[in-house]
């Protein structure tokens, strides 16, 4: 039997060093001291009566292949950064991470237009944020600043 990373926050079996486990798409579900981890996407859906998540899907991850070094008593736990996950196009990296807020944009289309929003969306925006970005440093750049601003988004 391969050595266990940390137990399943659900139904507790343990989850091994470098196999595949899910986190909760939400923030709350992710931050240090909570580092929920689930080893199917069963025991995710467990957690969701008792959170309450308005729009929430299961991120398939990677446990680390190498066990954690011990932590000092009362020190937060530090978390890996995330291999990737279930969404396409939503790889790791800078180049797959998704910039928008998906809550808020799916209420803005909502709202503006009473239109449903799909989550294939989001990384097609946030490319499309990306090259805004990109342009934006290349115009401050070339103004010999180090901080963009409003004047150097291009305009739509």
């Amino acid at each position: 039997m391969a050595e266990p990373w940390r137990p399943c926050s659900a139904c507790k079996k343990p989850i091994e060093l470098g196999a595949v486990y899910y986190v909760c798409s939400v923030s709350t579900c992710n931050r240090a001291r909570t580092a929920l981890a689930f080893c199917s996407v069963d025991c995710w859906e467990i957690h969701l009566p008792s959170e309450r998540h308005r729009d929430a899907w299961a991120i398939e991850e990677r446990a680390p292949t190498t066990p954690e070094p011990p932590q000092e008593p009362g020190q937060p736990r530090r978390r890996r950064p995330r291999a990737g996950s279930g969404r396409p196009g939503a790889g790791g990296g800078e180049a797959g991470e998704i910039l928008v807020v998906a809550s808020r944009l799916k209420s803005y289309i909502r709202s503006r237009a009473g239109f449903n929003t799909s989550d294939g969306v989001l990384p097609i925006l946030s490319d499309a944020l990306r090259r805004i970005c990109d342009e934006a440093i290349r115009n401050a750049r070339r103004a010999e600043r180090q901080t963009v601003l409003d004047r150097d988004v291009p305009p739509e």
